[in-house]
């Protein structure tokens, strides 16, 4: 349970494949078939990379959910006067890359200008002498970030290998919302955190017959943004219902950009998450505050997908939880790679107990290997849950269970504060427990073992691993302290480590499982809230354990953890925390576990205690993806009123 308090390594997603350092799953996408009008979701297509070096190359990327036509596309360059290109790919898959080099040359100096093959303008980038040398990329999130000089190229992969340390101070201020309902209206958010002044900055529409306006001379609220504020600005020029809009820095630069289809912008089109997402058409707009981020989704901005489902009117007791504790999203997350569509997956205030009434602490999730159709579920307060799909919706399994069943520490006392979970090699339950909850100052960083088979609704542990010496810095007499111990916990199998060469800590040597005979067939890794590490464990047959030291995560904080065989990583998740990341990783050439890629969210979820996350088994894979699950800890949602309120569970996909 949460409280207030760099990513390395490449990830592309090339065509219909998921690359994270050099291993690539790829899956079957369906193209959407080429059409004379714009294609659908047209507007996704992002310009991402551009050289004007010798060879000129041009890289697009696809944000949206669909893979998407380039038939019959063309560019210009600062003539206006559209030509054809030959990409690496006539189709651009959902979260994919394309290249090309131009086939005009492009200037020190220049613009670049993509095209549907009706002429309606795609996306559009201009850049000051120099400015794309070694190349201009988006920094901050592939088709979502703001427009930087590189200090390397990156083409066909993402950009953040290429990113500069430090983004500069105007690439931080976004267009974050815009409309085209007759007010016209555009709004800028500075995500840095210093002031930006843009007095001197100006703006075009996607009309090439217009000149670009200074913003200064369309009434702006400011010429200065403050940092993490908000100015706004009425287009001088008009904003179509099929229409684009480009910032420019007061050198012809541009910074950022947004195109919509027709639908779009009415009331409006916004960032979600704000200040960094893809965007999406709002029900409401919110010009000069931060972004709702509450509405459908839909519409012709189609750059964040639906939120579906959900709904229902809260049972006596239920009493969803605000977030708190909520921070910035690290640099060089990447965006979610999947589907931009998330579903609400459980019925309104499905998980209420006896010791937990209003319905919350909903926490760790893991599919079960052996049966991808189950998938188990931790409650704070010493429950665990059986799922299973019924028309689509997670529910509880009447056949184990229809209310869950309680779980004890050795010999049938207390109460786990049951936050993380884990399928163990021999099909086992393996609960992380922060603290007893009878006893909730002192810490109890424990990991039990259930036989998820044996009979009755209350489960008593086989085996039970205390490691609470480890952590004294957790042990103040404080309730908030104890209650930042084991988060998660992941099983890893002894062939994953032994097959990427792990090195094993305690003897400097290659990893060899027959030197420990009693752990099993793999290793668990803890997920420490206090801190962001991962803590690697053997747990012996004999109640004892061997412990092979600390991975760090790069993120202050986790919340699950898990082994996901389809991209071969441990997946360490933070919540709200961290602005939502999943950070993916690898054993390196020298042995060692370290961070590879992280990704955020889909840009329609909530910003809450998402503290569980899981992906189904690739077995289950359909088109190329399969599902991911998350847990909202406080079943807040979007908050009172919205038809995620009092749910726990949300479904989306991951590529395969």
């Amino acid at each position: 349970m949460p409280t207030s308090h760099s990513r390395s390594g490449v990830a592309s997603l090339c065509a219909a494949a998921l690359t994270l350092s050099g291993l690539a799953f790829t899956g079957v996408v369906a193209a959407q078939p080429a059409a004379a009008a714009s294609p659908a979701g047209y507007q996704n297509v992002r310009i991402n990379e551009v050289t004007s070096s010798n060879s000129d190359t041009v890289e697009l990327y696809n944000a949206g959910s669909t893979a998407v036509s380039l038939s019959g596309w063309k560019m210009s360059d600062d003539g206006f006067s559209p030509q054809s290109f030959s990409p690496s790919s006539t189709t651009i898959a959902a979260g994919g890359f394309v290249t090309f080099d131009s086939p005009k040359g492009l200037g020190d100096s220049d613009k670049l200008v993509i095209y549907t093959s009706d002429g309606t303008v795609v996306d559009r980038v201009e850049w000051a002498t120099g400015a794309a040398k070694p190349a201009m990329a988006r920094c901050g999130g592939d088709g979502t970030g703001g427009w930087v000089t590189a200090t390397a190229a990156t083409f066909g992969a993402a950009n953040a290998p290429g990113c500069p340390s430090s983004t500069p101070a105007a690439s931080r201020v976004r267009i974050n919302e815009v409309t085209s309902d007759g007010a016209d209206t555009v709004e800028l958010y500075n995500g840095g955190t210093s002031a930006v002044s843009i007095g001197s900055w100006k703006y075009v529409d996607s009309d090439t017959a217009h000149s670009p306006v200074s913003i200064s001379a369309s009434a702006p609220s400011a010429t200065t943004v403050p940092a993490g504020g908000y100015v706004t600005f009425d287009s001088a020029l008009g904003l179509g219902d099929n229409d684009s809009l480009f910032l420019l820095d007061a050198n012809g630069t541009t910074l950022d950009s947004v195109t919509w289809a027709t639908g779009g912008a009415k009331p409006s089109d916004e960032r979600c998450a704000n200040g960094t997402g893809r965007f999406r058409t709002a029900t409401t707009a919110t010009l000069g505050v931060a972004n709702s981020c509450s509405g459908s989704g839909g519409g012709g901005g189609g750059q964040t997908g639906r939120l579906l489902g959900g709904g229902g009117a809260l049972t006596s007791g239920c009493t969803p939880e605000a977030p708190g504790g909520t921070g910035s999203t690290p640099a060089g997350t990447l965006a979610w790679p999947g589907g931009l569509d998330v579903t609400i997956a459980d019925n309104v205030c499905a998980f209420t107990t006896s010791t937990g009434p209003e319905g919350r602490d909903l926490s760790g999730l893991a599919f079960d290997p052996a049966n991808p159709s189950v998938l188990w579920a931790a409650k704070n307060k010493n429950w665990l849950y059986k799922l299973v799909k019924s028309n689509g919706t997670w529910i509880p399994d009447p056949s184990w269970s229809a209310t869950g069943k309680q779980i004890r520490f050795a010999g049938g006392a207390g109460q786990p504060d049951s936050e993380g979970l884990t399928v163990g090699g021999n099909g086992h339950l393996y609960v992380t427990s922060e603290r007893d909850n009878t006893d909730n100052t002192v810490p109890k960083d424990t990991i039990l073992e259930y036989d998820p088979a044996a009979p009755g609704s209350t489960l008593t542990p086989l085996h039970q691993w205390d490691m609470t010496s480890q952590f004294p810095q957790l042990n103040t007499g404080s309730k908030d302290d104890a209650n930042l111990g084991f988060e998660g916990v992941g099983y890893v199998p002894d062939s994953w480590l032994t097959a990427n060469g792990w090195v094993d800590p305690r003897t400097g040597a290659a990893y060899n499982p027959a030197n420990y005979p009693l752990h099993g067939g793999g290793l668990y890794v803890a997920g420490l809230e206090w801190d962001g590490t991962l803590h690697v464990y053997g747990l012996n047959s004999d109640g004892t354990f061997t412990t092979f030291g600390t991975v760090a995560t790069g993120k202050v904080s986790v919340m699950d953890v898990t082994f996901d065989a389809g991209t071969q990583r441990i997946v360490a998740t933070c919540d709200n925390t961290c602005g939502e990341t999943h950070t993916f990783l690898k054993v390196d050439a020298a042995g060692a576990i370290v961070p590879d890629v992280t990704y955020g969210n889909p840009a329609v979820m909530p910003v809450d205690n998402l503290e569980g996350f899981a992906l189904a088994p690739t077995s289950t894979c359909v088109n190329g993806f399969r599902e991911a699950v998350w847990s909202d800890d406080g079943v807040y949602g979007f908050g009172s009123g919205s038809s995620s309120y009092g749910h726990a569970l949300y479904s989306g996909t991951f590529p395969c």
